[in-house]
């Protein structure tokens, strides 16, 4: 298995691209070399002239014109214009359905057109491993000293992690300025594998991992040193599976402040995406000056995924479904909490020896958002016993997080209910926490009590199946309080039809923060900033 360890690398400064870019009015002073480069891939020549003026606009150094997505093309007049109005250098690229493209025409035609490319002054050509050699030998050695030849190798189907080494070699040996590798990630742990080959790599290097596994690569590849990224100027409209805006470049990941010694901490899941805490975490580093950024990452497998990245510089993790339950047993030390419950939601790595400390924290903002609502629905004073005293407290599901929070409520003296759709696997909770269970199916006709507490602890609801609910509407008018673990979206069906039965709500957003608080102080040593945190979910 490929093991990440980060090394010392010196980035060529032979490059004028690099000797120019100083401070830049978009993500703050540069802390690295690595560029932003905005693929444009439109059908007119007009909407290319277009599209760099917006790429300079959104903070990009360079862009890439793909040629291949052009209905018409005349080389002899478009490139010199191109060249000539765009506000950036310009990398072009006129990529062949073989390598992935769209061009399927005459293959001397598409050199020649790279070759004028060179000769009327554009910054970069990027040309395919597979007619490497081809070109070079057409152009005799007369290439103009401004343009930069990328030699590129793309892999749709995976990372090829043995082969790797080799084929970069065999692109240096051919000649190119640049090299370029793209693979596709099948597991988030092909991504280690070419932040090796990045940092060890003697000539500038792109190293790309496409595909939603492949986003770190992308990301991180500032702090390993990779010549550039690919950042588009819409989300959706790519030139590669994978690649994130410009705006979330700069903006979300504080790309130009990553450097080298950079620590990476992460929200690991499976599903991931729709995750709000690299925006809550990396605004937060960047308002105290921390030296840190925070990552969406798509794990299958959590234990291929903490061996393969156990560099000290991968700091520490957030651990959402489905891998809480998995983490206790990857972690070298669990505290008497999380351990008893089984489930670990925070993952921090020790400097000082690399070891994995686990330890379970969403349920203290949980818990604590419930007595606050509680509170000020019913008009309780803040000094007086929990307000979850003796009220009647139902779960729904019954899994680690579910068993954490009724512990929880059990603690303040609730007496608890257990929900899910299979009654064993509720019954198995209740007896651990000493409560009762229900069948989910049971649970609409369930009312023992006229003023009762709900939580939905499951993800029924969130997006992007937002139409979907855990108990019918009619069955909400026996509760007092309800609270919806989900924060995607902030108000989901259950509690907009609790808000119309006139229960207090409480939603996922409070328990997040909550729980963002505590693993904020856990990850720098320093208190969090709260009014940020509530300010960066309020967008």
């Amino acid at each position: 298995m490929t093991q990440l360890t980060v090394y010392q690398r010196t980035t060529p400064t032979d490059y004028p691209i690099f000797d120019s870019l100083g401070p830049i009015s978009r993500g703050g002073m540069r802390k690295n070399p690595t560029l932003i480069c905005a693929p444009i891939m439109v059908e007119t020549v007009e909407k290319i002239v277009a599209d760099t003026v917006k790429a300079k606009a959104s903070g990009a150094d360079l862009v890439e014109i793909r040629f291949d997505s052009l209905k018409s093309f005349n080389p002899i007049d478009d490139l010199d214009r191109l060249i000539k109005l765009s506000p950036l250098p310009t990398l072009f690229t006129y990529r062949p359905v073989w390598e992935g493209g769209r061009y399927d025409g005459d293959e001397n035609k598409r050199l020649d057109a790279l070759r004028l490319a060179m000769e009327l002054g554009v910054d970069y050509v990027d040309v395919e491993l597979q007619v490497a050699q081809i070109f070079y030998e057409s152009i005799c050695g007369k290439k103009p000293k401004k343009c930069k030849v990328i030699v590129s190798s793309h892999n749709y189907q995976n990372t090829p992690v043995e082969d790797l080494g080799n084929r970069v070699a065999r692109i240096q040996a051919d000649g190119a300025d640049i090299v370029k590798i793209a693979t596709t990630a099948l597991y988030i742990t092909d991504v280690a594998r070419i932040f090796q080959i990045t940092v060890h790599s003697q000539v500038p290097i792109i190293g790309i991992v496409m595909g939603k596994k492949g986003l770190t690569s992308r990301i991180l590849c500032a702090k390993f040193g990779g010549f550039l990224t690919f950042g588009t100027l819409e989300s959706g409209v790519v030139s590669a599976p994978g690649q994130p805006t410009i705006k979330d470049l700069l903006d979300l990941y504080n790309f130009r402040q990553i450097r080298l010694d950079t620590k990476v901490f992460g929200i690991i899941g499976n599903p991931v995406g729709h995750s709000k805490s690299p925006a809550l975490y990396n605004v937060a580093f960047k308002s105290i000056g921390f030296n840190a950024v925070y990552v969406h990452s798509l794990v299958d497998s959590l234990v291929n995924f903490l061996q393969t990245y156990s560099s000290t510089d991968f700091a520490g993790f957030s651990c959402t479904i489905p891998h809480k339950e998995a983490a206790v047993k990857c972690c070298d030390e669990v505290n008497p909490v999380a351990k008893s419950i089984g489930v670990v939601n925070c993952i921090i790595r020790r400097q000082s020896d690399g070891k994995l400390f686990g330890f379970k924290i969403d349920y203290v903002g949980a818990i604590s958002a419930i007595e606050d609502g509680l509170r000020v629905s019913q008009n309780i004073s803040s000094r007086t016993s929990s307000p979850l005293s003796s009220k009647l407290f139902v779960v729904i599901g019954a899994g680690g997080a579910e068993k954490l929070l009724a512990y929880g409520a059990k603690e303040k003296g609730a007496r608890v209910v257990i929900a899910n759709r299979t009654y064993d696997r509720a019954k198995e909770l209740a007896d651990v926490v000493g409560g009762d269970a229900i069948s989910l199916a049971d649970l609409k006709m369930f009312h023992p009590e006229n003023i009762m507490i709900l939580a939905n602890t499951t993800s029924i609801g969130m997006h992007p199946k937002v139409d979907e609910t855990p108990i019918p509407k009619n069955a909400l008018r026996y509760y007092s309080l309800v609270l919806d673990v989900i924060y995607t979206p902030k108000i989901t069906r259950l509690l907009r039809e609790v808000g119309e039965s006139g229960a207090a709500i409480v939603s996922g957003v409070e328990m997040f923060i909550g729980q963002a608080y505590e693993q904020f102080k856990s990850f720098t040593n320093l208190p969090a900033p709260k009014e940020l945190f509530w300010t960066t979910m309020a967008k």
